[in-house]
C-alpha cells in the first residue's frame, strides 16, 4: 500500500501527511517545487516528493505510478473577484487530471476532499444541510462552491467510467496552521483585538485532526460513490469568535453587524479589490454567506464511518498554544 497525498503542503494536507505517517503507510506527495514545507516541518523527510502541479497532466500521472491510494486534497480556496479563473483551474481542471490519471493508472481508491460548500446554499436555509443535499444554484453560492460542486461532478463521471473513490466535504476547518491563511489569519485577527463586531450568520466548523481521520477512514471504509460530511458543531459567528477569543485571553466581539451593513462592506471591497488587483479577506460572497445561519449534519461520519469529533472549544484552546 502507498498513499499518494496531493495538497500535502497545506493546512489539511499536511495534518493528513502526519497521521499516515503515523499509520507507518509509505506516502509520495505531489507538490510543486516552490511549496513551503514549514507545515511538514520533520516529516517532508519522511515522504517521497513528486514535483509538477494538479493542473499539469504529464507530472500527475507520473505521480501516480505504482500507488495504490490517492487523496486529492489540492485546491485553491478564493472569494475576491481576481482569482476565480485560476481557483477553477485548479480546483474543476486539476480534479478532472486527477480523477483521469487514477483510473488510467488502476488505483484502489480515490479520496477526494470536497467542501460543505459543494453541497449548496439558500439564502435562508431551515433545516440542517446533509449529504443528499440537492444542488440549487443561486447568489447563495459563492464560486468557490461551484468550482467544488463542479469538482465533484468530475468525481462522479470517473466513477462512471470505473474509478473507486470517496468525497469527503470538511466544514469550516481550524487548527494550526501557516499565519496569514484561511482561519489561523482570523485567529490571528481575533488574538490581535481586530475583530470588534461579528457577522450575523453561522456555520459548521471542525478540527483539522478530525478532517484528516476523516480522509484516511473514508479511504478504509467509505462506501463508493458516497459522500461524507465532516462537521463538528454547528456555531454563530458570535460563538465562533468568541471562543476563539477566551481561548486567546482578549475580549469577545461586542457586537453583531447588520447583514446590510456586511453585505455593502463587502460590495465596497470587491471594487477595491478590482482597482488595486488585491483580494481583501470580505468580500461581496463571504459577506452574504456569513449573514445567514447554515447547518449541517453529521450523522453519516459518525454511524458509517466511525468518527468522533472534538468540541470547537478544544481546538479554540490548542490554537491558542494548549494542548
Amino acid at each position: 500500500m502507498r498513499v499518494l497525498v496531493t495538497g500535502a503542503t497545506g493546512f489539511v494536507g499536511a495534518s493528513l501527511v502526519r497521521d499516515l505517517l503515523a499509520l507507518d503507510l509509505p506516502v509520495r506527495i505531489l507538490r510543486r517545487p516552490t511549496s513551503p514545507l514549514d507545515l511538514l516541518g520533520a516529516d517532508a523527510a519522511q515522504v517521497e516528493h513528486a514535483l509538477g502541479d494538479v493542473t499539469d497532466g504529464e507530472t500527475v500521472r507520473a505521480a501516480m505510478r505504482g500507488v495504490t491510494h490517492v487523496i486529492h486534497v489540492a485546491a485553491v480556496v478564493a472569494f475576491g473577484p481576481n482569482r476565480r479563473a485560476w481557483m477553477r483551474r485548479v480546483n474543476v481542471g486539476g480534479t478532472a487530471i486527477v480523477v483521469d490519471a487514477a483510473r488510467e493508472a488502476g488505483v484502489t481508491r480515490l479520496v477526494h476532499t470536497s467542501s460543505i460548500a459543494a453541497l449548496g446554499r439558500t439564502a435562508h436555509p431551515d433545516t440542517p444541510i446533509d449529504e443528499d443535499a440537492a444542488w440549487t444554484p443561486g447568489p447563495a453560492n459563492t464560486a468557490y462552491a461551484v468550482s467544488k460542486r463542479d469538482a465533484e461532478l468530475e468525481v462522479y463521471r470517473g466513477i462512471a467510467e470505473g474509478l473507486d473513490a470517496v468525497i469527503v466535504n470538511p466544514a469550516l476547518v481550524f487548527g494550526r496552521g501557516r499565519t496569514g491563511e484561511g482561519t489561523q489569519a482570523l485567529a490571528d485577527r481575533v488574538a490581535a483585538g481586530r475583530m470588534r463586531l461579528a457577522p450575523p450568520g453561522g456555520t459548521a466548523v471542525v478540527d483539522v485532526r478530525d478532517v484528516a481521520a476523516g480522509l484516511i477512514a473514508a479511504m478504509e471504509r467509505g462506501q463508493v460513490g458516497r459522500r461524507t460530511l465532516l462537521a463538528a458543531e454547528n456555531l454563530a459567528w458570535t460563538e465562533i469568535l468568541s471562543t476563539l477569543a477566551q481561548a486567546m485571553g482578549v475580549a469577545p466581539p461586542r457586537a453583531t453587524v447588520g447583514a446590510r451593513t456586511l453585505q455593502a462592506a463587502g460590495t465596497l471591497a470587491d471594487v477595491w479589490g478590482r482597482l488595486t488587483r488585491t483580494d481583501a479577506g470580505l468580500s461581496r460572497e463571504t459577506a452574504r454567506t456569513a449573514s445567514a445561519m447554515h447547518r449541517y449534519a453529521n450523522d453519516r461520519a459518525i454511524e458509517e464511518l466511525g468518527l468522533t469529533f472534538r468540541p470547537f472549544a478544544e481546538t479554540a484552546r490548542w490554537m491558542a498554544g494548549g494542548v
